[in-house]
């Protein structure tokens, strides 16, 4: 049931390399800090780390995998916090708003953390959309 206040349960994503360079090659993102270790490394990075596509992406795929077929993602909000490099975990935490649009319009508050914090932080606005 979706319902204020509901809170979704976790998902956990390990963040191998080969995650990390498939998601930015399938995003068209090919900055170097993605892909190549040693440039990561040069520009100041202990390795290579997710794009904000990825993220988006995954944010989204939280809330979907949670509701089902009939949602209906209306919007994407997020903000990105400290960096999710390679060989870490991101985890997924959210709960369904007070606020919402329509007459099936919800918004789920959604935090993904890895180990150094918030790696995002953000909203979904979506619908509940005819039977599957």
């Amino acid at each position: 049931m979706i319902a204020t206040g509901v809170e979704l349960p976790p998902l956990a994503i390990e963040i191998t390399p080969t995650f990390v360079i498939s998601t930015a090659i399938a995003t068209r993102d090919y900055q170097d800090v993605h892909h190549d270790r040693d440039a990561a490394i040069r520009r100041g990075s202990p390795d290579i780390f997710l794009n904000i596509l990825t993220t988006t992406g995954l944010v989204q795929r939280f809330v979907t995998d949670w509701g089902g077929p009939r949602v209906l993602v209306r919007g994407v909000a997020i903000r990105l916090g400290v960096p999710c490099y390679a060989y870490d975990t991101l985890t997924f935490r959210g709960r369904v708003g007070e606020e919402t649009f329509g007459d099936n319009g919800f918004v789920v508050s959604v935090v993904g953390s890895c180990r150094l914090g918030d790696h995002v932080t953000g909203t979904v606005r979506f619908e509940l959309g005819g039977s599957a």
